[in-house]
């Protein structure tokens, strides 16, 4: 049974961090990931698709968003299965609710675990229908003997909490070939528990730097006491995030050895490390150069101070003085985000001074 397993789609997300424009061209560029996938779908000639659930964001919901979703599902030449999640819960206010969907869509709605059988194997599935699921729904199933692959498609939580926490040992219990998990943002890998596989497919799109590089589905081939998976990456555009220690170094310079590995199409955050002098990063000059070689483009000053911005604060001047008072402030700091915020004042009193825009 081949299988293209997919989840947390979060359409309509709001794409916090970038601008209202490029905000709502990601959310466009989010809706045409349902064309790829449904590509992708129909060129592999997989038997089923699977979607883990959190397909929204949230009840909020464009009305184009749903039509589009509903085509391209209805595009695919072959059953796709739905198990909705904590953030896109079926219930009577469901974004799910608003649209009819197409014939080849199988839809699950309840909290109890529903059988399909198809010609290649069987796919079962359950679905949130709150925005918290405190039990288990893998509790007590057992899929029965079969010489045909037995699926689960699931949004689930390995960790306790809301969201559906199941167990390993559920897993290995359950007398699965192969459960399809949504609700982790990362790709799990290929896991096994028992004779059971399962894995998180991760998300399609990266929203933020807290999902960076490649993200993808799966294309997965199942057998009964044999699974394989093979990543596919989906995404549009990455979000990557880069360190470049400036110790002893031309910024400039630095900046442009870290980021020539990327991509126009790349979400960037430099984060610039290391000790500087007076003058620290020049983090506007930087970005005026660099910005219109990616998507997005941000940079970050955690440089330390250097002992030369320190240098004249024995001097008997106001310069010393003001020296004096903020490297006692910086010495007593404990925490680092303190010390970068008086080592920027540093900085621009130093810059204001000597009469210099920084």
């Amino acid at each position: 049974m081949r299988l293209l397993h997919a989840a947390d789609f979060h359409l309509d997300s709001p794409f916090r961090g970038l601008s209202a424009e490029k905000a709502r061209e990601r959310r466009r560029e989010s809706r045409d990931l349902l064309d790829r996938l449904a590509n992708l779908a129909n060129s592999r000639q997989v038997d089923a698709v699977l979607l883990g659930g959190d397909l929204f964001d949230g009840e909020r919901v464009y009305r184009e968003t749903i039509e589009t979703m509903a085509r391209a599902l209805g595009s695919i030449r072959c059953p796709v299965f739905i198990a909705p999640g904590n953030h896109d819960p079926y219930h009577s206010r469901s974004p799910y609710c608003l649209v009819e969907w197409p014939e080849n869509v199988h839809l699950f709605t309840s909290k109890n675990i529903e059988r399909v059988e198809l010609s290649a194997g069987v796919v079962y599935g359950a679905a949130f229908t709150a925005e918290e699921q405190g039990e288990s729904l893998l509790a007590g199933f057992l899929a029965p003997p079969s010489d045909k692959p037995q699926i689960l498609c699931l949004h689930a939580d390995l960790n306790p909490g809301p969201y559906d926490p199941i167990t390993k040992e559920q897993i290995a219990g359950s007398g699965l070939t192969y459960l399809a998990l949504g609700h982790i943002h990362q790709y799990s890998g290929l896991q096994c528990q028992g004779e059971t596989a399962y894995a998180y497919p991760g998300c399609p799109e990266g929203r933020g730097f807290d999902e960076l590089g490649e993200k993808g589905v799966l294309l997965v081939e199942a057998l009964p006491g044999k699974v394989e998976a093979e990543f596919i990456p989906l995404c549009r555009r990455r979000y990557e995030t880069v360190t470049v220690d400036v110790t002893d170094a031309d910024p400039r310079e630095r900046l442009e050895a870290a980021v020539s590995p990327f991509s126009a199409a790349d979400i960037l955050r430099v984060v610039f490390t290391g000790e500087t002098g007076e003058a620290g990063v020049d983090l506007p000059a930087l970005e005026t150069a660099f910005a219109h070689r990616f998507y997005s483009l941000e940079l970050r000053d955690q440089t330390r101070a250097g002992e030369d911005i320190w240098r004249r604060a024995e001097e008997d001047s106001l310069r010393g003085l003001f020296l004096q008072e903020l490297r006692r402030q910086y010495e007593r700091a404990d925490d680092e985000r303190e010390r970068t915020k008086i080592v920027q004042a540093v900085r621009f009193g130093l810059a204001a001074m000597d009469g210099r825009d920084r």
